[in-house]
């Protein structure tokens, strides 16, 4: 799954991008490719000005999850300094392979398949040991990122990444319009509701759709066995009928000039552009909702260096996860003392986390491959 964005950025707040330090053939370098927009430039200068000893910092957005994951794969298929060639050293206007990262960013829906094909190293128990904020880190994020060497939750397994911020799917809707209907969405089961016929645009995804409809039932998004669901086929067949189309990166288009009244979508697209049209407004489904989380990972051909562990842990201090959350319009895994003055107030329902609603919230987590086609089979039977 890919949270794609049709309209990206936060203004001047984020990271375009920062290379801090001067190019000492001998000083530290801490080399992080990581998803645009996920960490302010504030952070970074931050980081630099806490570190005791000079070094380069080089901070490289990039503008698609699927892009990094690209990267990975990239990475692992190419071949050491040491194990190539002499001759090919030699070769005019040979283009030199882009530089492992130290760390990279990876939203968690990709975290089963870099396990699985080895794009990733799960970091050391000894390094675990070190990161100070590990431990008080909520349960549930722990055990989203320990998992077997099949990328699925082992508590017995190993630590492949750390979380450092994460989001939702929302509601997102015309306010104009349902002034007009004389009420508001506030639960999945809104979208079923008759005056919302053909008005309404659904991501393109079998299992943030089929997972809204079991959320509805009141089950979970991660039901193994469809079968045992009742009337779950019947309820999307009627979902698909208030449906005006399906995208999973231009959905927000149509609502902004009025096409479709209401959307479901992910927060990290629907936040940002909340501010500049203000006829939208957003919630979050009171009986629970898909969660994502942003993810540092280390590639496979990388030697694992004290700097980046100090970076993962600097972005879990509370002042700093604050700093992340605001700035990026997102939440925090970590505790913070953010109160509700810090936010806007039309972002206040959507960033001020509700520990009833995130109780009632999961992730999308790996289903068997049999499982996986059963509910593509479904989503496509219903679409048809």
């Amino acid at each position: 799954m890919d949270r794609r964005s049709f309209l990206q950025g936060i203004g001047g707040l984020v990271l375009s991008q920062l290379l801090v330090g001067c190019n000492g053939k001998n000083q530290t370098k801490l080399n992080v490719q990581l998803l645009k927009g996920s960490i302010p430039s504030q952070v970074v200068n931050k980081f630099r000005q806490h570190l005791q000893q000079k070094v380069q910092l080089k901070f490289a957005p990039v503008e698609q999850i699927q892009n990094l994951f690209e990267q990975l794969q990239g990475w692992q298929k190419q071949p050491k300094p040491t194990q190539e060639p002499i001759w090919s050293r030699f070769v005019p206007f040979r283009q030199s392979p882009t530089p492992v990262a130290d760390l990279a960013t990876l939203g968690d829906s990709w975290l089963e398949t870099a396990i699985k094909q080895k794009l990733i190293q799960p970091l050391a128990e000894t390094e675990i040991k070190q990161l100070k904020h590990w431990s008080i880190l909520d349960a549930r994020w722990r055990q989203l990122v320990t998992r077997n060497d099949q990328g699925n939750l082992d508590t017995q397994g190993k630590i492949w990444a750390a979380p450092y911020r994460w989001g939702s799917t929302m509601i997102v809707y015309d306010r104009d319009k349902f002034q007009k209907l004389g009420w508001k969405p506030q639960d999945w089961s809104d979208l079923w509701r008759d005056e919302l016929r053909s008005h309404i645009s659904l991501l393109d995804q079998p299992r943030e759709v089929i997972g809204l409809v079991l959320k509805k039932l009141g089950k979970s998004y991660n039901t193994e066995n469809l079968d045992t669901v009742p009337n779950l086929e019947k309820e999307l067949r009627t979902l698909n009928q208030q449906a005006k189309f399906y995208s999973s990166n231009n959905y927000l288009q149509p609502l902004i000039i009025g096409d479709t009244w209401l959307a479901v979508g992910w927060s990290s697209d629907v936040i940002p552009v909340l501010g500049r049209y203000p006829q939208l407004a957003a919630v979050v489904p009171l009986s629970g909702t898909a969660i994502w989380a942003d993810l540092w990972i280390r590639p496979i051909n990388v030697t694992k260096s004290d700097l980046s562990s100090q970076w993962i842990d600097f972005c879990w201090q509370p002042d700093v996860a604050k700093q992340i959350a605001l700035l990026t319009k997102s939440n925090s895994p970590i505790s913070t003392n953010i109160v509700p003055t810090d936010i806007q107030e039309p972002l206040r329902n959507l960033l001020q986390n509700n520990s009833e609603v995130f109780a009632k919230s999961e992730f999308l987590l790996p289903l068997p491959p049999l499982v996986t086609k059963q509910y593509k089979s479904l989503f496509t039977k219903i679409k048809a």
